[in-house]
């Protein structure tokens, strides 16, 4: 007997207090230092960029992670103002919030973190109120490294209980290199990877030879996300292609889980796939108009003005 439904979405994961720099010409090396030309304090974190997301447009959006005392008001402000609930975040009592520098050129970024109350995430995972808790959605989604073995679990009983299940992991190695992983994955709806860590894991060049990769394992869907190529995906033996959105990006940070906000969004609205992937990249794409990645997410109307300019490469 499957829950009652009082969610269309709870998303698990990350939660940091972001400081973002950008505006560099490169990148500094190891001894060096580089000047940023913008700053920009943001609550950050696959889960907060995809629960925003998911919130703007529309959906009931429930948040489930931790952060620490210090910042729980600020981001209940933050994230609330948008639209998301944030019931399901705890207040660690000895951590404090994860905290991330990003140092963002137009090309690339990088990030240093301190995992703070992240790191009872996976204990989180075990817990019956929180497991209770997704299963009153429609859809779960994972902002995080989730292990193999608790995903496969978790993910087999959420189907048990009526929702569908994606996960977007980040760059994690160990987790994208092993079989376990790929087992795991067979049970998730949606594995929503860059073209990075598309490559590493299935250990294929080119994004066909990846998606059909991921298909003879078994996924049951994947989206790899080209960046400036738009992204491509594969599911019930179908591949579509989808260009990015053209605009220039002021800054990056976010935009995958913008666009992870915008595919399930019209997934969960049973729109067709091509038309999942623009409205992922038209998010992906607006979010970098401001930085952080929030602010610049777009409405659904902003979205649906951008479908009808666009509509000849959907």
């Amino acid at each position: 007997m499957t829950k009652e439904k009082n969610a269309d979405v709870v998303v698990f994961g990350d939660l940091f207090l972001d400081l973002v720099m950008s505006g560099f010409q490169r990148l500094p090396e190891l001894g060096q230092e580089a000047l940023a030309s913008h700053f920009h304090r943001e609550t950050g974190g696959g889960a907060a960029h995809t629960s925003c997301g998911l919130a703007i447009l529309g959906l009931r959006t429930k948040l489930v992670g931790a952060v620490g005392a210090a910042e729980i008001e600020w981001f209940r402000k933050r994230l609330g103002s948008k639209g998301v609930d944030l019931q399901g975040v705890i207040v660690h009592p000895n951590e404090p919030t994860a905290t991330t520098v990003a140092v963002s050129t137009l090309q690339d970024r990088a990030f240093y973190t301190y995992a703070g109350a992240n790191r009872s995430l996976p204990e989180l995972l075990r817990d019956s109120s929180v497991r209770e808790h997704m299963a009153a959605a429609r859809h779960v989604h994972f902002a995080h490294l989730v292990e193999a073995g608790c995903l496969h679990e978790l993910s087999a009983w959420l189907h048990g209980q009526g929702c569908t299940v994606s996960i977007d992991v980040g760059w994690d190695e160990e987790w994208l290199g092993s079989p376990r992983t790929m087992k795991a994955l067979r049970e998730v709806d949606w594995f929503l990877p860059n073209e990075r860590e598309a490559k590493y894991a299935s250990g294929q060049s080119d994004a066909r030879g990846m998606l059909q990769w991921f298909e003879d394992h078994g996924l049951r869907g994947v989206v790899v996300k080209l960046g400036p190529e738009g992204a491509i995906a594969q599911s019930a033996h179908r591949t579509v292609l989808q260009p990015a959105y053209p605009l220039q990006p002021i800054e990056t940070t976010g935009a995958g889980d913008c666009f992870d906000a915008g595919f399930l969004f019209a997934w969960l609205k049973g729109k067709e796939l091509g038309e999942c992937l623009a409205w992922g990249n038209i998010c992906g794409g607006m979010s970098t108009q401001r930085a952080g990645g929030i602010d610049g997410f777009p409405s659904g109307e902003e979205v649906e003005r951008a479908l009808q300019q666009y509509r000849g490469r959907i």
